[in-house]
């Protein structure tokens, strides 16, 4: 084989091996958050547990429901979100616009098995709880959501007012 051909080989191996995690949805949601980078978005950034002014946490259940399914934060508070799954299944929480979240709902009803393992998502195994810290530099109403197929368009929603 040629030394462009291998060239060839190993090229298409590396892209295979890039685009593999995109599709491994079940237990990829552990990454530390200190792992990520932080990102402005339009509803906040990952904030730093040092910087913690409150806790809040959340319940998330086989009812497709979020307890409590709504809280207000004051503008550059920032939170660390516990979140516990008390269902039988997965669940997810996932911060954003009411927008963001209609359309990554619908890339996962097409993609079921899509990971995403970003600073405002959290993904919960059954009995157990995660924390997500964020800083809501942002004022507005924003979204929460858990957008395992079927979940979001079963209601399982809720909402983040930040105050200014």
């Amino acid at each position: 084989m040629s030394s462009r051909s291998l060239r060839v080989v190993w090229s298409c191996v590396a892209l295979v091996g890039l685009a593999q995690p995109a599709f491994a949805h079940e237990e990829t949601h552990q990454t530390s958050q200190h792992a990520m980078h932080a990102e402005q978005t339009p509803w906040g950034i990952a904030g730093a547990s040092r910087a913690v002014q409150r806790e809040i946490r959340l319940s998330m259940s086989d009812d497709m429901r979020f307890s409590p399914d709504r809280f207000s934060v004051k503008r550059g508070e920032t939170v660390r979100l516990i979140i516990t799954n008390a269902g039988a299944q997965l669940h997810e929480l996932v911060i954003g616009t009411p927008a963001a979240l209609n359309e990554h709902a619908e890339m996962m009803r097409r993609f079921p098995t899509m990971e995403h393992a970003e600073a405002h998502m959290a993904h919960v195994p059954v009995g157990q709880s995660r924390v997500l810290v964020w800083r809501f530099n942002r004022a507005g109403q924003f979204a929460l959501a858990c957008l395992i197929n079927g979940h979001f368009q079963a209601g399982m929603r809720g909402t983040i007012e930040v105050k200014s």
